[in-house]
C-alpha cells in the first residue's frame, strides 16, 4: 500500500479501540491492524465484567463489541492482517504484515498480553466458569466461596490477599517450598487466618461440568495425589506480552515495551498502549486510558515533526 497514514494502530483490544476512537475525533488519518477476525482482545473471553464504570455486570464479549461499534460509528478504518515487523524509513514507519505493508508517520503498538496457562485438563473448558486469570476482575463473583490461587510470585500473593477479603477460604498452591514474591507480601499473606498455603504441589486437572467443582493435586515431593473442593481457580503464573515481532526495535523490560503514561517509547513516533507497556496495573480501564493518552502524544509528535 503506497498511502502514508498519519497513524497506524496495531491491535484492537480496549487500548487500540480507545486509540481508534480518539484518533477519529482528532481527525487523524488512521488505520487499525488486527490479526483476529474480531476486535476486543482478552476482554472477549471474560465471562462477566463488573469493574468497568457504567457497565456493571456486562459480559466481556458485549463490552468488546461496544468498543468496536463506537469506533465504527466514528468511521474508524480497520484491516485484518498480521504484523511481522516494523521498519524505519526515516521519519516514516513501515508496518510489514503477512498480507501488505502499511506506512505512517506514527505507530501505536497495542498488541496486549496473553495470560500464561497451566495447560491442564479442564482449564480451557472451564475458563469463565470458575477459572480466571484476574482476581481483581472476577474476585467479587466468589464472595463467601472457596477459591484457589495458583502461583508463587507477587501477583499470586496479591491475588490471594485480595481474595481473602471476599472469600470464605483461599488456598494458595505453589509448586515450590518457598515464594518468589516480595517478603512484605509473604508476611501479610501468612498472617491471614483464612488463607492456607499448599507447598510443593501442582494442579493436574480442574474438575467440573458447567462450573469448577474441584482440582486434582499432586505433591511433587511425596507423589501424593489429592482432590480439593473449590468453586474458583485463579491462575497467576504470569502473563506474556505480545511483543516478539518488535524485539530489537524499542527498549523493553522483560518483554514489556518501556513506555510511561504518555506512551512514548525509545523510538520517536512509536508509542505503546495497554497491557503491552510497562505499568503497575493492567485492567480494561487502564488500557482505555492508555489509548487516549497515546493519541494525545501522537498529536504532539505530529505537530513537532
Amino acid at each position: 500500500m503506497d498511502k502514508i497514514f498519519d497513524l497506524i494502530i496495531i491491535g484492537s483490544g480496549p487500548a487500540g479501540l480507545a486509540a481508534a476512537v480518539y484518533a477519529q475525533r482528532a481527525k487523524l488519518d488512521t488505520i487499525t491492524i488486527e490479526k483476529s477476525m474480531v476486535s476486543g482482545g482478552q476482554v472477549l473471553t471474560t465471562y462477566e465484567v463488573d469493574n468497568y464504570p457504567g457497565y456493571p455486570g456486562i459480559s466481556g464479549y458485549d463490552l468488546g463489541t461496544k468498543f468496536r461499534e463506537h469506533a465504527d460509528k466514528l468511521g474508524a478504518v480497520f484491516t485484518e492482517d498480521e504484523v511481522e515487523r516494523i521498519e524505519l524509513e526515516g521519519k516514516i514507519k513501515a508496518v510489514v504484515c503477512s498480507g501488505d505493508t502499511y506506512r505512517a508517520k506514527a505507530v501505536i503498538i497495542a498488541t496486549g498480553a496473553n495470560h500464561r496457562k497451566l495447560g491442564v485438563p479442564g482449564e480451557e473448558e472451564l475458563a469463565g466458569m470458575g477459572v480466571s486469570y484476574c482476581a481483581t476482575c472476577d474476585g467479587a463473583f466468589f464472595r463467601k466461596k472457596v477459591t484457589a490461587v495458583i502461583g508463587g510470585g507477587d501477583v499470586a500473593l496479591e491475588d490471594a490477599i485480595f481474595l481473602a477479603r471476599l472469600c470464605e477460604k483461599v488456598y494458595l498452591i505453589h509448586r515450590r517450598d518457598e515464594f518468589r514474591g516480595a517478603k512484605s507480601l509473604q508476611e501479610k499473606l501468612l498472617s491471614l487466618p483464612n488463607v492456607e498455603v499448599i507447598w510443593d504441589t501442582v494442579v493436574e486437572k480442574i474438575n467440573g461440568s458447567e462450573k469448577v467443582e474441584s482440582i486434582s493435586l499432586l505433591n511433587k515431593k511425596t507423589n501424593e495425589q489429592s482432590e480439593l473442593e473449590v468453586q474458583g481457580v485463579f491462575i497467576a503464573v504470569g502473563i506474556t506480552p505480545v511483543t516478539d515481532v518488535f524485539s530489537g526495535l524499542v527498549e523493553m523490560d522483560h518483554g514489556y515495551i518501556k513506555a510511561s503514561e504518555d506512551g512514548r517509547t525509545s523510538v520517536d513516533g512509536i508509542f505503546a498502549a495497554g497491557d503491552v507497556r510497562t505499568k503497575p496495573l493492567r485492567q480494561i480501564v487502564t488500557a482505555v486510558s492508555d489509548g487516549a493518552n497515546a493519541i494525545t502524544s501522537v498529536e504532539r509528535y505530529l505537530t513537532e515533526a
